[in-house]
């Protein structure tokens, strides 16, 4: 990994966290993951650290995601290779770290957070997003399943909004993730190095200091504009409340209107089978702790590693070839075998545990 990849900085009592690869829209390695995983847990402990901030460089996103085209590459030039088993692993634990941090976690997001950038934003204290901003778990097009805590995150948001988006990777701009809860405070791009230089000279200090975050935050927060999502709940509730993917398509098939025909024709070109094990994921979180989510997530993770999973044909149609013609297996709905889902639940050989 180039060092220049992340970048690490303590400045005015603050640890400052830059995702640094502007070009790749500051996707994620594994070595970016590892160096995070060192640096936090000092900070953590650190008494000169009062808060961490997490941004990303250049203007364009916080963090697209994971770089999917790494494990692709391995699964074609090195089979025996361990990036497919350690991104995930260690990528999880980052993100656990994050949600159970003894500090602020303030994540400034002035651009593209999808992915694996939610995992690191949505689980920590705080998440602020400039008018820029824009979310998606957009894995279901790939062929995976919003991973990263999504099947947590995801599961607690109001009606079946959260299946709706894990489904359709629909996207969703400032207004609309504040109105769901998926970030804490609308900020101008303008605005967020007075708001970081603000935290930097603040008084965090305490066991109110989350409350105290919200305090200087509150000070640099604008009207978001007005939210669409609203509007589209009942329509969301009465077609993506359904037990299997299969009804799903039948309620959008009888919703009249446009916006029900949006959402069908963007089903029906996703993998069958990833669309299957996100919603057995979401089921089976729900109610689960975010540490047994991980576990639950991990093991579906590396059923999707193998060379034969959807997983991998998503990315090369997307992002290798770019032909955008996946031929998903099996490529229907009807085809997707109860035994095929159950399979991305059965424990594996180093499965991610949490004390």
């Amino acid at each position: 990994m180039s060092e220049s990849e992340i970048l690490f900085e303590i400045k005015d009592g603050l640890g400052v966290i830059t995702l640094n690869r502007p070009k790749a829209l500051n996707a994620l390695t594994h070595g970016m993951i590892l160096e995070m995983e060192k640096v936090i847990p000092q900070w953590e402990k650190d008494p000169a650290v009062k808060a961490v901030i997490l941004r990303g460089a250049g203007d364009r996103a916080f963090c697209a995601g994971g770089d999917v085209t790494g494990l692709y590459r391995e699964m074609k030039d090195n089979p025996a290779g361990t990036l497919r088993r350690d991104f995930f692993y260690d990528e999880y634990i980052v993100n656990r770290r994050i949600y159970r941090y003894a500090k602020p976690w303030i994540s400034l997001i002035d651009g593209i957070d999808m992915g694996g950038g939610v995992g690191l934003s949505a689980h920590g204290s705080h998440s602020v997003a400039s008018e820029k901003f824009l979310f998606a778990m957009p894995e279901t097009t790939i062929g995976l399943f919003p991973d990263v805590g999504g099947g947590y995150f995801l599961t607690r948001l109001q009606g079946a909004l959260g299946t709706f988006l894990a489904l359709t990777s629909h996207r969703l701009k400032a207004a609309d993730a504040l109105w769901a809860g998926i970030v804490d405070a609308h900020v101008p791009s303008a605005k967020i190095g007075e708001l970081q230089a603000a935290l930097g000279a603040a008084d965090l200090s305490g066991p109110d200091a989350n409350r105290k975050v919200d305090a200087v935050i509150a000070r640099f927060s604008a009207d978001a504009g007005m939210p669409t999502l609203p509007a589209l709940m009942p329509d969301i509730d009465r077609c993506f409340s359904a037990d299997s993917v299969a009804e799903i398509v039948a309620k959008l098939k009888k919703q009249p209107g446009e916006w029900a025909q949006k959402q069908l024709a963007a089903l029906l070109k996703l993998s069958p089978l990833s669309m299957a094990i996100t919603l057995e994921q979401l089921k089976r979180c729900a109610n689960r702790s975010f540490e047994d989510t991980m576990t639950i997530e991990y093991r579906m993770s590396q059923a999707a590693m193998r060379p034969d999973h959807d997983f991998f044909e998503g990315v090369r149609a997307l992002l290798i070839d770019k032909d955008q013609k996946p031929r998903w297996n099996p490529p229907t709905i009807e085809g997707v075998t109860r035994e095929m889902v159950e399979a991305h639940f059965k424990p594996v050989a180093n499965d991610l545990f949490f004390d």
